[in-house]
This record gives structure tokens, sequence and C-alpha cells, in this order.
């Protein structure tokens, strides 16, 4: 889930304000430096929609070069207020189909074990061995903000939930006193320590039973910060994880102690609104340098052209970006941060996945292979040194024409990415300008022989 906020929130410091604690997290383990994160959407991912289905399909994913495999919410799915279709609810039918219904994977019941149509937990490390044997690391989807109404918690615990004036239990309420419409979950209290005690030996189990290597907190922005400090510091007593925050700038002082990476939410919309030429490409960098200037650069963000939110809600890469889908995927992996592929987006994927009801990715669609094939090759070039995180990298704000986009990655600018973000074709390589002057062609889009990049074309160029 997520909510469309991009307001940056100012954090006043006030002399009540408990004393901000000097843990420190760990920086990114050598493996996050050039890896591809893959988001693993289970029910939808084969027409079983189970773990032993999955599993087939990890040598096709090591081929294309994934290193990361997040699995969205894996544990049972509650069956109280459990949504159908829009605002609907499966009770509200005459004749419940909780089979063809089955609900939001961020509603969960349980969150030490699994949902049984996926599989069990044992089926579960199972995937986890298989995948560190292929030098793959896992983490899950973690929801702390909400329960499912039937989680137990509510009927042992009720205190442990948010409450209304009138005492009931509620759905997560924004700010504003409005509801996110998010009437299918139960509201967390985290003033209460208990609960707070338990979320965190709930996240414990999956790493000392399953040797998870990390989490991507599901609306990290609305759980306080200094629980995710806690819950960091005692995971990371265990082991070294990896802990992505759906968070942006709504609250800096999670990558204090907490977080490693963040969304790229913003940086999804200017990639449309170039797209519909609302914005100039330099809109880029203004982005990139205010995330830097709030959070700064010891985090980083994870980039990404659709995930589930996107395709579920918002629409397919082809309804939204179109004919500009390549230059945007390779302006994505050019950018400082980690790459983000969503499941069967490495094939086209074509249509919106349901939210709420079963649904399966089409492997065979048209063009499927030279989908694959494109993503391949770019998860080759991020395995490249000056690809890392933490490689150099400088944008060309001088050059005259505003329409490209030109990104210098690693020592002595090793590779030269070039960008067409419009819908005009433009001389690159000539007389008149030396962008490529001690460069190869290393990969290219609509690059002719004359030097001429066609609209929303790309050329990556490395050094000769």
């Amino acid at each position: 889930m997520n909510k469309y906020v991009y307001l940056a929130l100012a954090l006043a410091a006030c002399n009540k304000a408990p004393k901000k604690e000097t843990l420190k997290i760990a920086p990114p383990s050598e493996w996050v430096q050039n890896a591809t994160i893959y988001e693993v959407n289970i029910r939808q991912y084969t027409p079983e929609g189970t773990f032993a289905a999955f599993e087939e399909r990890l040598p096709k994913l090591k081929e294309l070069g994934v290193d990361i495999l997040w699995f969205m919410p894996i544990q049972p799915i509650g069956k109280k207020n459990r949504k159908a279709v829009g605002d609907s609810f499966v009770s509200d039918f005459t004749n419940p189909d909780y089979d063809k219904y089955w609900g939001s994977p961020y509603s969960i019941s349980d969150y030490t074990t699994t949902n049984p149509r996926y599989g069990s937990v044992a089926d579960f490390k199972r995937i986890i061995t298989k995948c560190h044997e292929m030098d793959i690391k896992v983490i899950l989807d973690w929801v702390g903000n909400h329960t499912a109404w039937d989680n137990s918690w509510i009927s042992e615990h009720p205190e442990w939930y948010t409450h209304d004036s009138t005492g009931q239990i509620t759905d997560p309420i924004g700010e504003d006193g409005i509801s996110w419409d998010w009437t299918d979950v139960a509201d967390l209290n985290y003033d209460n320590k208990e609960m707070r005690n338990e979320m965190i030996k709930s996240m414990q189990f999956w790493v000392e039973e399953c040797d998870l290597d990390g989490f991507r907190c599901d609306v990290a922005m609305e759980v306080p910060t200094d629980f995710w400090n806690e819950a960091t510091a005692a995971l990371q007593k265990i082991k070294p994880l990896f802990m992505l925050a759906e968070s942006e700038t709504h609250k800096p002082d999670q990558f204090d102690s907490a977080f490693q990476a963040y969304y790229a939410w913003e940086m999804l919309h200017v990639y449309k609104k170039i797209y519909d030429d609302q914005v100039q490409p330099a809109e880029v960098l203004k982005v990139l340098r205010n995330k830097d200037s709030i959070n700064g650069t010891n985090v980083f963000p994870m980039n990404f052209i659709t995930n589930h939110d996107e395709n579920s809600w918002n629409g397919t890469i082809g309804e939204r970006l179109k004919e500009s889908w390549k230059s945007m995927a390779v302006l994505s992996y050019s950018l400082r941060g980690m790459p983000l592929i969503y499941s069967g987006q490495e094939v086209g994927l074509n249509h919106r996945l349901s939210f709420f009801g079963k649904d399966s990715i089409n492997w065979d669609a048209e063009n499927a292979s030279e989908y694959y094939e494109f993503y391949k090759k770019l998860n080759t070039l991020k395995e490249e040194p000056s690809f890392a995180i933490n490689s150099p990298i400088k944008y060309d704000e001088e050059y005259e024409n505003k329409d490209l986009l030109i990104i210098d990655r690693g020592e002595n600018a090793q590779y030269r990415v070039i960008l067409n973000l419009s819908t005009k074709n433009w001389q690159i390589i000539g007389h008149d300008i030396g962008l490529a002057n001690g460069y190869n062609t290393h990969d290219s889009y609509l690059l002719g022989q004359d030097g001429t990049l066609g609209a929303w074309g790309y050329a990556i160029l490395k050094k000769k």
C-alpha cells in the first residue's frame, strides 16, 4: 500500500522531545552496491500462486541478473472486512466467494506464519535457501502500521489498536481526520509498548527461522521513527540486514538509524511529467538534489518505473509512459540508487494485475523475449563498478539542448548515458557536438549511423 504524499514534513525539535539515539545504521553491505531488486507478487506469479510453482522460476530470475528478491506479504489474509472490488467487501455479496477474492496481501491476520494458499513456512524457507545458493538475497514486505480485523491481537489485546472517540477500533485515519479508505485493516497503536515488543519478535521470527536478509517496510512514515530504530537495532544483532522504507522525505530522521534506502516516488512521477511535456528533463536533477539535501547521501533511492501499486491502480508501463518507457527504464538504472523490476515487467506486463483477486502474469506475451533481453542487458550494466551506488556520478548541465539528459558514471566518466527525453530527433554525435569523443557505443536505441538520436532514444557510451 502507499499514500500519495510528497510533502516533506518539517521535523521541529522541542525541549520535551526524547534525546536522539546515537545508534547509526550499518552501511549497506557490498551485495547491495550493484544490486537489482525484484518485487515478487507470489499470488499472481503463476496460475497456482504457490511457493512451489514460483521456485521453479528461480533459475530464470538468476539468468535475468536479479540480486535481491522482495516478496510482497506472504502471511494469511483476514476474512473480516475483506475487500473484493473497489469499495465493496466480499461479505456484501449474496454468496461470498473467498476463493475468488483473496483480499489485500497487506491485511495480515497472523504475522508469524504463511498464507496456506502459498504454502508453508518450510516452503518459503526452502526458497530462501535456494536463493542463497544462487547468491540471491531475500527480503520480506513488512506491514507494521495495521492488521486484519480478525488478527488474534484484536480479540486478545484490543488496547494495541487505535480507538476513536466512541471507543471503537478504527481503520487508518490521516492527520486531517479523514479515512484513507483502508477499511479492510485496523490501525495499530504505537503508544503501547507491549505491542511494539511483539511486533519486533514477529520480525525476528523470519530472520531467525528462515535466514531472511531484510525487510521492505510498508508505509514506514506512518510508524514512529523510534520504533523503527528499536526494531532495526534488535534485528541487526541477529545478522546484517537490508532495510528499505516505503517512504521518501516524510521523516528524514528514519534514515539516521533505521533504513538504508527509500522509495523514489517523486521521480516516478517526474518520468510521467517529462513524457507529458509538463517539465523539462532538468527536473530530474532538481528532484535528486532535493532528496539528497533532506535525506543525506548515506542512504539511497530505489528507482522504478512501476511496482504493484502503480500497476494495479494507475496503469501499466505502456499506459503511463507509452513509447518513452525504454528511455525511462535506462534513466532509472543510470541514476544513483537501486533499480527495481516488478513481477512480469521483464516480459512486458501489459495488464493491470488485480489487487484483491487472483490473477496471473502471461509469461508468453507478445515480444516477451525482447523485453527480457532488454532488462537482462540493463542488469548486466548495473553490475559494472561504474554503476555502483557509491560510484561517481555527474550530470552535464551546461549542454545547450535541454531535451537531452547526459549522465557520466564511474571514475573518469567511464560511461556516458545520453537520453533524448523528447519527441524530437537530435544530432548527438558529429561535428557540432563532441559528446562521443573518446567513447564507443556500448548500447543504444534509435541511434542512427549519422549520430542522430531518435525521439525517446538513448545511447550508452563506454570509454575506449
